[in-house]
């Protein structure tokens, strides 16, 4: 009610760094994945019912899988938009993004590897794209923190090929070079394109257009006349995560600078910053246009912990 947060479990969950967690869209339940060092994913329920820890406002969770194919660090994990069914994508330092199926969601106990992707280039972190539209199909994004030199493209994108039932690379963002520690595809509401965000060493969006099908190449892939919409480097240091509100209108960014930054295009689709929040959520003195920035703020209160925290839905 005073906007305090009160911790409600904490359990080890890990051998080594957990590098990420995300929910489950709430219709599949209290659902929990978490990705780490040790090369693991794993996925956890929350247990309603009786237990010691109640008495103290705990709440209790149980791993339901462990995801082991991985042999290196794995990166990130994102369950998939939930008109998909119950999946998870997790992507690794080896290059590979796994892709996994529970076919019974009331038993979170199995699941089965439908996908391996080799992106040859280690992966940091992850998106699927968000829309429902039967017009697109299934697309993932993924972005790369690899240092070489010889990797030009630190961003792909991939969609999914009804022809062969698998995913395939459709395009390779050439602008991006610099090592990306997260990438954000926003929610789509009738858009007929696609909108990305980039953190790198500063935050980028891009818009991605999909070209008429007479004018792209046999094999059933779709290509995009891609533009960067906006690139900013306000944060004047490594970006590392970025998240969008529920109607994909505003993106919040966070870097080393220690403050959230809130990004929003105005009728022009001219992108500025509308709002900076401190680490403690309280505005920045100064922040411009306080009465757009506080309407920002109301719609993108949930991303504004998950570009904290890494969570790729607010609850």
């Amino acid at each position: 009610e005073n906007g305090d947060w009160h911790c409600t479990a904490s359990w080890k969950t890990h051998s080594g760094s957990v590098w990420r967690v995300t929910w489950a869209h709430p219709e599949f339940g209290q659902v929990l994945a978490s990705c780490s060092f040790d090369r693991t994913a794993a996925v956890w329920e929350e247990i309603v019912g009786e237990s010691n820890d109640k008495l103290r406002g705990q709440s209790h969770w149980v791993k339901r899988t462990t995801l082991v194919d991985s042999r290196t660090s794995v990166t990130d994990v994102k369950f998939a938009p939930k008109h998909m069914g119950l999946m998870l994508a997790t992507c690794s330092a080896d290059g590979v993004v796994r892709i996994y199926e529970a076919p019974d969601v009331m038993n979170l106990s199995q699941w089965s590897l439908q996908h391996e992707i080799s992106c040859k280039l280690s992966c940091s972190c992850i998106s699927w794209n968000p829309s429902s539209s039967r017009a697109h199909s299934p697309m993932i994004a993924v972005g790369s923190d690899d240092n070489s030199p010889n990797i030009l493209a630190k961003v792909q994108i991939y969609e999914y090929n009804e022809n062969t039932r698998k995913y395939a690379k459709a395009e390779a963002l050439m602008t991006v070079t610099d090592p990306v520690h997260d990438i954000a595809f926003a929610p789509n509401l009738g858009r007929s394109f696609h909108i990305l965000a980039v953190a790198t060493k500063d935050v980028r969006i891009f818009t991605l257009k999909p070209l008429r099908k007479e004018l792209t190449s046999s094999g059933g892939l779709t290509k995009f006349e891609i533009h960067i919409a906006a690139q900013f480097d306000n944060h004047n240091s490594q970006v590392w995560r970025v998240s969008w509100n529920i109607t994909g209108t505003v993106l919040a960014s966070s870097g080393d600078d220690g403050c959230v930054r809130l990004w929003k295009a105005n009728y022009m689709d001219n992108w500025k910053c509308t709002g900076i929040l401190k680490g403690n959520g309280s505005p920045v003195n100064g922040s411009s246009q306080q009465g757009v920035f506080n309407a920002s703020l109301g719609s993108v209160n949930t991303s504004l912990q998950n570009s904290l925290n890494g969570s790729s839905a607010g609850r």
